[in-house]
Order: structure tokens, then sequence, then C-alpha cells
């Protein structure tokens, strides 16, 4: 397992026994120009690919584009708002995201699509984190534009858009991204997040 070791301020603070590849999971925004070879490319993929899903629908979609592929790189990395554009545009992997609405079988509204596609980002992370790279998802890019002009048929919808790369400095950002690059990562704690069988219970553990 070749995890690229963030700095001690980006490996959370977690309880012991927790998997280390969760501890070093990270978003960063500084990305090297290394390149991401097919076939660490194709293993994140395939990590993807084995999420679980409800009724085993896999609604999850990836339109890729690496530096490589030029114009189609270009064409994913203008979707993104301009602040993400500044530090994503030395990521060596584009995606977009999509999840498919309604169940293939039954034509019904598949309530549980966002979550799943969801699911699937964290397997990609993960992956990518055991391979020594890292992604970075975001929320910040123009869903009307990718579906028009990925081609995204209808039922299906973008969800979010992810940088995949390989860590460089922090000095290479622009502020105001160089100071939250280096600032410690927090989580709410855990009295907050789960309940003993009834909500704001906090679970005693």
């Amino acid at each position: 397992m070749a995890i690229d070791n963030p700095p001690l301020e980006k490996r959370g603070d977690i309880l012991p026994g927790v998997h280390e590849l969760i501890r070093a999971r990270w978003s960063p925004r500084s990305f090297g120009d290394r390149a991401v070879s097919n076939g660490d490319l194709k293993t994140i993929l395939e990590a993807a690919r084995w999420t679980a899903s409800s009724n085993n629908e896999q609604p999850w979609r990836f339109v890729v584009a690496r530096k490589s592929d030029g114009a189609a790189y270009e064409k994913l990395l203008k979707l993104l708002v301009p602040s993400n554009q500044t530090w994503a545009q030395t990521a060596p992997v584009l995606i977009i995201t999509a999840a498919k609405l309604e169940f293939t079988e039954s034509g019904k509204p598949n309530l549980h699509a966002w979550h799943d596609t969801g699911a699937a980002l964290a397997q990609i992370f993960l992956q990518a984190t055991a391979l020594g790279l890292h992604a970075h998802g975001m929320a910040g890019f123009d869903r009307e534009r990718a579906q028009k002009e990925l081609g995204i048929p209808a039922g299906y919808t973008p969800v979010a858009a992810v940088a995949i790369g390989y860590l460089a400095p922090a000095d290479a950002l622009p502020e105001p991204y160089r100071t939250r690059e280096r600032s410690a990562r927090t989580r709410k704690p855990l009295s907050e997040l789960a309940f003993d069988g009834e909500w704001d219970k906090p679970l005693a553990l």
C-alpha cells in the first residue's frame, strides 16, 4: 500500500483502529504535473465500480479527461467555477460524476442515486490514497453546461467534479488556498453525529 504521506497537520486526529487510508485521505488543492498512469486510473475507477448500491443499480457514471487529452481536459476544466479552476488546472485528471435517477427495470425514481454515486466517489478517494495519489471532490461546477457539453443524457444528472493527481508543495498555490492547504483538518465530534436510538441523544460508546 503506497500511501503518499500528507503533511502531519493533514493526517486526521482519529481514534486508534480506524484504517490508515481514512486517516491519510484528504482533499489537497496543490497538484504536481506528474501524470497518473492508465493502470492507476483504471484501478481507481475499478474500485468505484464495486461500490454497494440500492438494488445493485450502480447509478454512477464518470466522464474522465486526462491533461494529455488536450481539448477534452480543457472542456471539463472550464465547467468548474473560476475559484476551482485556479488550482484544479494543475491536476492531471479531471472527472465529472453523474447519477442515473431512475431504476432501470421499474422506471421508478431512485431516491438513493445521489447517495450511491457519492459512495462510489468515496471509494475513488480511498483507492487514490492507497496508490499514493490524492483526489479532491468539488460541488463548484456548472451542472447545466456539463449536461449539455458532455452529452449527458436525460435521466442522468451531474453530481460532482473531481481532481486527481500527485501532491505538490503548498507554496505553489496562491492565497487563500496556500493557507488552507496548511491548516489542520477538523471534524465535528461523534456526539453531534451519532444518536442512541432517537434524535439528539448522543450515542454512549
